[in-house]
């Protein structure tokens, strides 16, 4: 757990839920004899009902939470995913906005501000969360939006019906809180990590079944086959099912994905043997995910290689891969920067400094990539049109 200080206790209520969500996981762990996968463990972790980090209620995201997304950062990002957006409808004559997982609903209120602005609004804005703590927040930010705009939006408990959604499919920092499982390279074998009780929740490995076995394997003569023993690891077996769904739903559009990970090279490289797992709590990240279920968030980074398999694998197009600095200067970063120059001074500085965390590569710019995969659109893509990473795939 690298930090700088003591880490803050949690509050009584937040500790109590943790409890409750333990002794689940204590249940679940007898019920398998001893042990649960650590996918299972980051299931019920973020999503048991009631009880995990994004289903208890607590407040999570922005500068009070346990972390901060792009959106909080500056709204200059919203609105350069608007810019996107508005390109995508008007090549398909129109049609609606999803957005997955609308963290504040910061988000879905910067780009429908901008979208009316250009007149390029959508037929409709689309949330699909499956937080209810999340749900209400972005409820209450989307009230705030005039009446012509606050009708537009709507809340979906699943995703449209196979050929029924026409627009633009929208994930920020989605992918990364997928539950993945943790595969564990010793001399050749490969095991699988999960969880055991001891005095506290303790990682235990035992070897891996024939599927995760194969997986693993490939991926280990993929990368250059240079792993030392001990190399420790994740995938995430639910993104082709989530991009199978997606794609199903998807009769003419585009998914733009943006999120914090690698092309499949980097991220299963001999240097990154300790993989990318990582808990988030306070704005601290921790090297240790079993402390405080329910309490800290749990992410991996995200193999944008195996996004873009899965989405070619349900008929989609690769449109677009590139950083999160290039997507968003493609998109009309400067010229957005631009129109706030009429502002004051300190508030210029401010949005300069928003600039810099959002692209330069010590901080987001490089760290997150922005991806695009599609059917039925024609022509290039804006954000994906000053520097092309497809070849890193």
């Amino acid at each position: 757990m690298p930090t700088d200080s003591p880490l803050p206790t949690p509050e009584p209520e937040a500790l109590q839920v943790s409890q409750q969500l333990l002794e689940l996981v204590r249940q679940e762990i007898n019920a398998g004899n001893g042990w649960l996968s650590f996918r299972r463990y980051m299931e019920l972790a973020l999503y048991a009902p009631g009880l995990g980090y994004y289903t208890a209620g607590s407040h999570k995201l922005g500068r009070g939470g346990d972390f901060i997304t792009a959106p909080e950062v500056s709204p200059l990002f919203g609105r350069c995913i608007a810019r996107q957006c508005a390109q995508v409808l008007e090549r398909l004559g129109g049609g609606d906005i999803l957005e997955f997982g609308a963290g504040t609903g910061i988000l879905a209120v910067e780009i429908l501000t901008t979208l009316e602005a250009l007149d390029a609004l959508p037929e409709r804005y689309l949330i699909l969360e499956l937080s209810p703590d999340l749900r209400q927040r972005q409820q209450a930010a989307v009230a705030d939006l005039p009446e012509t705009l606050r009708h537009r939006v709507q809340w979906l408990d699943a995703l449209p019906e196979s050929g029924c959604f026409r627009g633009v499919m929208l994930g920020n920092e989605v992918l990364d809180a997928m539950p993945v499982q943790v595969f564990h390279w010793q001399d050749g074998e490969v095991l699988e990590r999960g969880v055991v009780l001891g005095q506290r929740l303790e990682w235990a490995d035992r070897p891996a079944d024939e599927t995760l076995t194969s997986t693993v394997r490939a991926l280990h003569e993929s990368t250059g086959g240079a792993w030392p023993s001990g190399y420790v690891s994740e995938i995430n077996p639910g993104l082709s099912p989530w991009m199978r769904a997606a794609a199903n739903s998807l009769v003419a559009g585009v998914i733009i994905l943006v999120d914090y990970g690698y092309p499949r090279r980097e991220y299963y490289s001999p240097e990154r043997y300790r993989g990318t797992l990582i808990a988030h709590y306070r704005h601290r990240a921790l090297d240790e995910p079993l402390v405080w279920p329910g309490v800290v968030d749990i992410t991996a980074n995200v193999d944008f290689t195996a996004v873009a398999e899965a989405g070619e694998a349900a008929g989609l197009s690769l449109l677009g891969y590139t950083s999160q600095a290039w997507f968003l200067m493609g998109s009309g970063l400067e010229s957005a920067f631009q129109a706030c120059q009429a502002q004051g001074l300190r508030e210029q500085m401010d949005l300069a400094a928003q600039v810099r965390m959002l692209t330069l590569p010590g901080e987001m710019g490089e760290r997150f990539q922005a991806m695009a995969l599609g059917r039925g659109v024609s022509g290039p893509l804006m954000g994906f049109s000053g520097r092309d990473l497809i070849p890193r795939l």
